[in-house]
């Protein structure tokens, strides 16, 4: 196994039924596995759930082009794992800094829910992505799915890192930071706010730099 799956992987016959649906429709739309997104030398891993039909599978990059990508990259840029500037587009210019974003699943499910047999399909893809980054120290979970499979993929219980927003855990080599979801359901209804998030990134920061 590679840290990224083909193109045209062919893993999880749903999502392939899905991702053709989708071709379809949407032709001109990436359609396919969201490759993990930033710095190859990351001391932070930020993990989401699965790629958004009309966000990272229509662009192509994790957390672009739908709602949730913009209270995401907007904290990145305030607390320094980002530059530049999100325009919701791969080719926005936007650079992350000591930070990389993966998602558990790779390619967009239907009703953005992937099956519990999707999850350990693709989970070989994001062990290979936490043994790659050479320098990892944090690794931030959005959502409590993405703990789970986090855990999982560091072959630990899901009892090893407890759930909750601002919930922290050492885990193997790494501390695990757990927020609340960036999803529109969550930040329209206040269960996430700006704040809260931001706050979960300067933890990040601190916990990487107590590291040194």
């Amino acid at each position: 196994m590679t840290p990224e799956p083909p193109r045209d992987c062919p893993l999880c016959p749903r999502l392939v039924a899905y991702r053709a649906e989708n071709v379809a429709q949407n032709p001109d739309w990436w359609n396919g596995p969201a490759p993990s997104f930033g710095d190859p030398d990351a001391r932070l891993l930020i993990v989401g759930l699965a790629p958004g039909r009309t966000g990272a599978n229509r662009t192509g990059r994790p957390f672009t082009g739908d709602g949730a990508g913009v209270i995401l990259y907007d904290t990145l840029i305030k607390t320094g794992f980002a530059t530049g500037r999100y325009d919701a587009r791969p080719d926005d210019g936007l650079t992350l800094v000591d930070c990389m974003i993966t998602n558990a699943v790779r390619c967009a499910p239907p009703l953005n829910k992937p099956t519990p047999a999707e999850e350990a399909t693709c989970r070989p893809f994001l062990i290979d992505r936490l043994t790659s980054l050479p320098r990892l120290k944090v690794i931030v979970t959005l959502g409590d799915i993405s703990r789970k499979n986090v855990l999982k993929a560091l072959g630990l219980p899901a009892s090893a890192a407890p759930a909750g927003h601002g919930v922290e855990a050492p885990v193997g080599p790494y501390t695990l930071l757990n927020s609340y979801h960036c999803s529109r359901l969550n930040t329209n209804t206040g269960r996430l706010t700006p704040v809260m998030l931001e706050a979960i990134f300067q933890r990040a920061k601190a916990l990487i730099d107590a590291s040194r």
